[in-house]
């Protein structure tokens, strides 16, 4: 790579060619401080970009709007560190052929998580929960247009990030 330190016009995304360098780790979204969670958020939606667009992978396997479904967003985060260990310089020369076996199973089932999700190319909506006999009824979820995925994107990372600094339960949910 080319240095362009002394170019203060110069886009540094012109040279990136892929995800950065970083370690696998187990990653419990529940318990994620504010700052660790803002780091893992930024981390893992880099990845996924490079991912949907290194693989072609369509909508229905990833849609824009993942990391507004749990659901996604545990499979991703998983398949991320499970990249990131594959692909360490640490690794045996086989591993990534296992991460590629298990992103072929993983496909599969990101595609039956944006099916019952509902979150599509142009939409979304928050997946429906079944409501058990003595709970109270939840009412459908609408779905709304995604206007802007990137501004979506940080504005729910703004919030996740504050609601984890105003929480003192470490088990809430991403986004909750």
């Amino acid at each position: 790579m080319t240095d362009h330190t002394d170019d203060p016009d110069h886009d540094l995304d012109d040279d990136w060619e892929g995800p950065p360098p970083a370690r696998a780790r187990t990653i419990d979204w529940r318990r994620l401080g504010a700052d660790e969670a803002e780091h893992e958020w930024l981390a893992l939606n880099a990845w996924v970009d490079w991912l949907r667009k290194e693989f072609g992978l369509p909508a229905q396997v990833i849609p824009p709007a993942w990391h507004r479904h749990p659901e996604l967003v545990w499979e991703l985060s998983a398949l991320h560190q499970h990249w990131l260990n594959a692909y360490d310089a640490g690794q045996h020369a086989s591993a990534p052929i296992g991460w590629l076996a298990d992103f072929h199973a993983a496909r599969q089932r990101l595609r039956d998580w944006v099916a019952a999700s509902g979150t599509r190319l142009d939409r979304d909506r928050p997946t429906r929960i079944t409501t058990w006999p003595g709970e109270k009824s939840i009412d459908p979820p609408e779905d709304a247009p995604i206007a802007h995925r990137d501004r979506d994107f940080i504005a729910f990372l703004l919030v996740d990030v504050q609601r984890r600094r105003d929480d003192d339960d470490p088990f809430s949910a991403p986004g909750g």
